[in-house]
């Protein structure tokens, strides 16, 4: 059985079997290195997100929470973008209706800091590392020269799009856990339910229904 090189589609070289195509067998004692597109993605995903990471610990500074709010988890600039997310990922549909609560009325960012706590450390890093991304990185990937938090609301939504739709799988998983946290934190409220037709559980129901 005869084999050749044969060129692949990542750099270098393979021998192939010409009668079949199979590849030859690796020669004993050789280690076999692959590297997939999924492995490519995220080590370039982690190193973005760790120079995010250094970018904040070095720009973390003008950012005001009220005095009397006590934070769990969440350093006080990345509660500030928490709050910005929140304000945007659960934006209503009907400007100027008082009757819709917003992700302030419901302390959306607060039970996030809440949720945090209970989360083992890789967990807590690892959303850290997104909120620097949000905040510093992202907006200059689709063209401002400012920080997320100092955007107004139609450019945050274009940051926020940028990175749902992003080729990085880290990227949009990042997305899609903020995203799912802020939802859980805005719905939690009996405040919201109404917007989805959902008059509250029957367990534990008071008389008067759920406000």
């Amino acid at each position: 059985m005869r084999y050749t090189f044969a060129r692949t589609a990542m750099r270098g070289t393979k021998l192939v079997c010409e009668e079949n195509g199979e590849h030859a067998p690796p020669a004993p004692g050789v280690p076999q290195r692959k590297l997939s597109r999924r492995r490519i993605l995220a080590a370039s995903s982690g190193l973005v997100l760790a120079a995010a990471l250094g970018t904040a610990i070095v720009r973390s500074r003008g950012y005001a929470i009220a005095p009397d709010r006590k934070l769990l988890t969440l350093s006080p600039w990345q509660f500030v973008v928490v709050e910005h997310a929140a304000r945007r990922i659960a934006s209503s549909d009907r400007p100027g209706d008082a009757s819709v609560p917003t992700a302030d009325d419901l302390d959306v960012a607060g039970f996030v800091d809440a949720w945090l706590a209970n989360m083992s450390d890789h967990i807590r890093r690892d959303l850290g590392r997104f909120l620097a991304y949000l905040e510093h990185l992202a907006p200059v990937a689709v063209g401002f020269a400012s920080r997320f938090t100092r955007l107004g609301p139609d450019d945050q939504d274009a940051v926020l799009a940028s990175i749902e739709s992003s080729r990085h799988d880290l990227l949009r998983s990042g997305f899609e856990g903020l995203k799912s946290l802020v939802f859980a934190g805005y719905y939690r409220d009996p405040r919201a339910w109404s917007l989805l037709g959902y008059d509250g559980p029957l367990v534990g129901r008071p008389p008067a229904g759920w406000r």
